[in-house]
């Protein structure tokens, strides 16, 4: 059994967000962790908040702890994933980490580099969702400057549906796009006196709706993608 907490960590330096699991023993508890959090054991740091036995018996015993992903340590999250990574995946790659305020980049290169750009770099985008799922605080990908290349492409095209909405009063629905896709659109878009966006379906992969508001506070909030 699990619970959500949120607790300020490192003399309030960040709030990290707890989360307790009950189990019979400690080795059950923090299974469930793991199982949970999507972190292996060794990158996790806990605290036991109460163990006691409710009747007689081991069998009867309970442990509650708190669980939250260790602070400092996302450059070696990043690097033990991509390292089994790179082991299973049958392409010659080489990577660098580096960590610049709360954010953790990854940058490709290698003999086999371009199957991460093949089909707008889908592979890439790929990799980055998943260090996402595992990593306390965001990721980015890059290879051969693909980001800046992609991010010039998409806000010259949002732009251009922006202007074409505005003038005809149209909608646009985009096509399916992924969550960095999506997140330039949104940007760009709302930066637009009187338009806006919605993201459409479930998913890693979504819609974009661009649409006229009538009033300024029709503007919707930025989704976090």
């Amino acid at each position: 059994m699990e619970k959500e907490v949120k607790s300020d960590h490192l003399s309030g330096q960040q709030v990290v967000e707890k989360k307790e699991f009950t189990g019979r023993s400690l080795e059950d508890v923090l299974s469930l962790a793991e199982h949970v959090l999507k972190i292996a054991r060794e990158n996790l740091d806990y605290e036991i908040v109460t163990e006691k036995t409710k009747l007689f018996g081991l069998k009867n015993k309970e442990i509650v702890i708190r669980a939250w992903p260790r602070q400092g340590n996302e450059i070696d999250l990043v690097n033990n994933f991509l390292s089994r990574l790179m082991a299973v995946l049958p392409l010659e790659l080489t990577y660098e980490i580096k960590k610049r305020d709360q954010l953790v980049y990854v940058v490709f290169a290698g003999e086999d580099k371009h199957w991460l750009l093949k089909d707008e770099g889908a592979l890439l985008l790929a990799i980055q969702h998943l260090l996402n799922k595992i990593s306390p605080v965001k990721v980015q990908v890059d290879c051969d400057f693909f980001r800046r290349r992609k991010e010039r492409q998409l806000r010259e095209y949002a732009t251009e549906i922006a202007e074409k909405v505005r003038e005809t009063g149209q909608e646009e629905v985009l096509d399916l796009m992924n969550p960095y896709e999506r997140r330039i659109i949104h940007i760009v878009v709302n930066q637009v006196p009187g338009l806006t966006t919605e993201s459409l379906g479930d998913g890693f992969l979504k819609k974009v709706r661009v649409f006229k508001v009538n009033e300024p506070g029709q503007k919707r909030r930025l989704e976090q993608e």
